[in-house]
């Protein structure tokens, strides 16, 4: 089972999600948090698989509980919001959500998402992908901060290769289909990519690629 907490300050969307989410089979949510802060005291006690966290939320906004989600392994998160605001898409992939979707988005969707989320793939709504893949790709001057963008020496090639397909935005199952191996062993080098890039979300990876020109 994936165990999802819900993090909205409208008991109603709560709701809604928690009813929505008990159609899937393979998904249960296990607590739920009316803002940011409780949402971190939440994941600390549950550990579930995966956060849905809004982004509007009284005190410790979705952003900032996302990053502290994240910073402490708690748990993946997956940012849902009825605005596709540049500043909340970006500030949560920054924060290391693992994906972004739209309070829109068909229940099939949304259910699809938290299976990806929790498998490890990103997810980002349709309506803000156009946006994202020209911020990563958008040509900038170069700077200080991106001239010192330097990939870690113990990189071997094999993750190098992960790393260019994480800058293409490839899932897990892309990745082992373009290198010739198993999803699992995939997965293992994604983790292993993240942690030497010291990054926590594939798109955090994403971003490093494209600076450090390996896409």
């Amino acid at each position: 089972m994936i165990r999802v907490l819900l993090a909205d300050d409208h008991a109603a969307i709560r709701a809604g999600l928690r009813m929505l989410l008990a159609t899937a089979g393979d998904i249960e949510v296990v607590g739920e948090a009316a803002d940011g802060a409780t949402a971190v005291a939440n994941a600390r006690a549950l550990r579930p698989d995966v956060v849905l966290m809004d982004v509007r939320m009284p005190g410790t906004d979705g952003v900032t509980a996302t990053r502290q989600v994240v910073d402490e392994g708690l748990a993946d998160v997956l940012v849902l919001t009825t605005f596709d605001l540049d500043e909340y898409v970006f500030g949560a992939l920054r924060a290391g959500a693992a994906g972004f979707l739209l309070k829109s988005a068909e229940a099939s969707a949304l259910i699809d998402a938290v299976r990806h989320v929790a498998a490890g793939d990103g997810v980002v709504a349709p309506e803000v992908t156009r946006r994202v893949l020209a911020e990563l790709t958008n040509p900038r001057q170069p700077s200080a901060a991106a001239t010192e963008t330097r990939l870690p020496a113990d990189l071997t090639p094999r993750e190098r290769d992960v790393l260019a397909a994480l800058g293409q935005g490839l899932s897990n199952a892309d990745i082992a289909e373009r290198l010739v191996i198993s999803e699992a062993t995939a997965k293992t080098h994604v983790s292993r990519v993240l942690a030497k890039l010291e990054v926590t979300s594939r798109v955090q990876a994403a971003i490093v690629a494209r600076e450090a020109g390996v896409v």
